[in-house]
């Protein structure tokens, strides 16, 4: 495989090793936060969605932030492939020019540009979202705490310097600045399991509706300073709400799916942070298959310098992570992912054209994957 790389926790490889990969081996697919890299990941998704998986019958926690909850929305959809084809389309193709004397356009044009975007992907489909027979959707969002329990110029920029500050002693002390707060589509009535344990982290539930279905996913790709904040979303807690990626930016997650597999004692690694056992029960016993466009998963939006935290857990035991490998990446326009510096550096033509090319170069991550999971050959998996 030249594009491709397939990293595995010690609990999926040893399934591999004795049983292969099967579509039935699937409990949870969490997809992260990440702005245009998430682009990269849509032939696999159309892939995963649309071919493979339909030849299963199980259960799959989805489980997203910020385009990562949009691509999981995507995949609850009736035709899905379609789905992501024109979610694909509308993020290259689209184009917000700033206002005279500003480089980027404000917070309120951009927030405002994404909810209309919004609508016109999903309008019309949320009860079938939302009902989906099969996949069960939850997206991920941050609440503010105190200071940042509402939006203002000086206070977000003070929470948010506290929060970091905090964030650098440990996780959970950001807890008293910042919540995760998760919202789950019904199942059966009743709001579903968790796929992942809670006690890692300050977390509050709530029901994903057609109510709040827009807000929810609104505040799930609300970047601070970016966008503007959510404030009080039907059915939730009053407050302010930012993208879920600052609590869970690529979802290093208490997958209660690895435990079921790995039925390992729940300590961390040597050098990482204590957590406690998990709160809640298996809801989706199998793997963790995660396509992401990197091979650390970095627990939150400001750990993204602390390198230590982006080392491997117990927590990914049971995961099988896809990514591009980073030589392939070099052979991309720019040598790189698309990113959001793309909107700074390039002009909206040489944009479309750089991040048209990348997408089109990603068809080859699917194509390997399915070449491999003809035959899994466990002598391809990298340590996770």
């Amino acid at each position: 495989m030249q594009a491709l790389r397939l990293y595995a926790g010690p609990a999926a490889r040893r399934h591999i090793e004795r049983h292969g990969l099967a579509p039935s081996d699937i409990g949870v697919i969490p997809a992260a936060a990440g702005g245009p890299k998430g682009l990269m990941l849509g032939p696999l998704d159309r892939f995963i969605f649309g071919r493979w998986l339909a030849q299963s019958a199980q259960p799959v926690d989805l489980v997203g932030a910020s385009i990562g909850a949009w691509r999981m929305a995507t995949a609850c959809m009736p035709h899905a492939v379609a789905g992501f084809e024109a979610l694909e389309h509308g993020y290259i193709h689209g184009d917000m020019k700033a206002p005279p004397g500003r480089k980027l356009p404000p917070p309120e044009q951009v927030s405002a540009t994404f909810a209309d975007n919004l609508r016109a992907m999903f309008e019309g489909h949320v009860p079938d979202i939302l009902s989906h027979p099969r996949y069960r959707l939850h997206v991920m969002t941050t609440r503010g705490r105190h200071l940042l329990g509402r939006e203002g110029r000086w206070r977000t920029a003070a929470g948010y310097l506290g929060a970091g500050m905090t964030n650098l002693a440990s996780r959970a002390a950001m807890g008293a600045w910042l919540e995760r707060v998760v919202f789950s589509a019904p199942h059966d009535g009743a709001l579903p399991p968790l796929p992942f344990g809670t006690r890692d982290y300050r977390t509050h539930r709530a029901t994903l509706t057609a109510d709040n279905f827009y807000p929810a996913l609104q505040a799930s790709g609300s970047i601070p300073f970016m966008l503007k904040a959510v404030h009080d979303i039907p059915g939730a807690p009053r407050g302010a709400y930012w993208d879920g990626g600052i609590t869970d930016y690529h979802l290093h997650l208490d997958y209660l799916a690895s435990h079921s597999i790995a039925a390992h004692a729940h300590q961390i690694s040597a050098g990482a942070e204590k957590a406690s056992e998990p709160e809640v029960t298996p809801s989706s016993p199998g793997l963790v298959l995660y396509p992401h466009f990197q091979q650390a998963v970095v627990p939150g939006w400001l750990d993204k310098p602390l390198r230590r935290r982006h080392r491997a857990t117990p927590f990914l035991d049971g995961m099988l992570l896809l990514a591009p490998n980073p030589d392939w990446v070099k052979t991309l326009p720019g040598a790189k992912l698309p990113d959001r510096t793309d909107f700074q550096h390039l002009s909206h033509p040489e944009r479309v054209r750089a991040w048209t090319i990348a997408v089109q170069a990603a068809n080859q991550l699917a194509d390997e994957f399915e070449a491999w999971l003809s035959r899994p050959d466990p002598a391809r998996l990298l340590p996770l």
